[in-house]
């Protein structure tokens, strides 16, 4: 069993920065795969990016790419999201999940874990 928490959301301005964190608790997290998602209002919820257990491998979004890193420190057991050159349209409630396969998937409903989220707001 996993928990995770994420924090570090806010309000910001369009081309600012923002650095989420989600927090796990539980045994064996270094060994999952953690996904960031968003939803914002009306949305689905959509990928963000991934990291592999041991963070040799990560995967972003085509709408993040460049301007989002995905990180993690096993010893801290906590994952983070830097997130630069931020837009009105990444406005959003931000989560991390963990699932316990090695593929760091795209897909939402492959994820087992999920935190509560953190909100990200982003002003023009």
């Amino acid at each position: 069993q996993v928990q995770l928490v994420e924090s570090g959301g806010g309000l910001v301005q369009a081309g600012g920065s923002l650095r989420l964190a989600c927090a796990a608790s539980g045994h064996s997290f270094s060994m999952y795969t953690v996904g960031w998602f968003r939803q914002a209002p009306g949305k689905e919820r959509e990928f963000v990016a991934a990291i592999s257990w041991n963070g040799g491998y990560t995967n972003y979004a085509d709408s993040v790419k460049g301007r989002f890193t995905m990180s993690r420190d096993n010893s801290k057991n906590t994952v983070y999201l830097q997130m630069n050159s931020l837009k009105p349209e990444d406005t959003a409630i931000y989560y991390c999940a963990a699932r316990t396969l090695p593929t760091a998937t795209m897909i939402p409903s492959q994820y087992i874990y999920w935190g509560q989220g953190t909100q990200v707001t982003v002003s023009s």
